[in-house]
């Protein structure tokens, strides 16, 4: 079986600093969080197809990034970011400080303590792993980049390790980080996180 080489990396900062945008908040990129993915891609272009979410932060990049290479782009509606209800649109500060109680509960356990109107981890998870899933079978043996979001990157990591959606949030999923998996007959490999290319 040919390997099929999955890269991941998540948008750059957007405009309006640090908060809870989940898929509610569409806020474009910032000029850092153009540098950050520009510095994080470098020259690399080895890629057969991009496949992006379709929030601006990561759809934006995604073609300006196939434009200059000559890649096909394709927007993937799965690969937008977990909902994360009545947290929308708040600061990281509003949240740790304001609603402290609910932000430690939702710490301590992320599965049943999810903000009000939030997606289900479950859910989420099952939407970003499908379409994963058709990524691997559509282009087997190929390499494939995927512009997408921290939940979006954490719930391919947790799928491919075996971890459990409780410790989603215990991965760090840097702003412009690249993340490697090599998909083999024995399942995915987690190569690399945060990195940047070309490896």
């Amino acid at each position: 079986m040919s390997e099929t080489v999955i890269d991941l990396i998540r948008h750059g900062q957007p405009a309006g600093g640090r908060r809870y945008r989940g898929h509610g908040v569409d806020d474009p990129l910032s000029e850092k969080g153009w540098s950050q993915m520009w510095h994080a891609v470098g020259n690399f272009n080895d890629w057969n197809h991009i496949i992006t979410s379709p929030l601006q932060r990561c759809q934006a990049f995604a073609f300006a990034l196939g434009e200059r290479h000559g890649i096909e782009v394709t927007i993937e509606s799965r690969f937008k970011e977990v909902g994360f209800g009545v947290w929308e649109g708040l600061s990281h500060d509003d949240v740790k400080i304001g609603r402290m109680a609910e932000y430690q509960a939702f710490l301590r356990d992320p599965v049943n303590r999810r903000p009000d109107g939030a997606e289900p981890l479950e859910d989420f998870m099952q939407r970003a792993g499908c379409a994963y899933e058709e990524v691997i079978e559509r282009h087997h043996g190929r390499h494939v980049l995927i512009v997408a979001h921290a939940g979006v990157m954490r719930a391919i990591i947790a799928r491919t390790v075996h971890a459990s959606p409780a410790g989603l949030y215990r991965i760090k999923i840097s702003n412009g980080g690249i993340t490697r998996i090599r998909e083999t007959a024995e399942g995915g490999v987690l190569e690399l996180l945060n990195g940047k290319l070309p490896i």
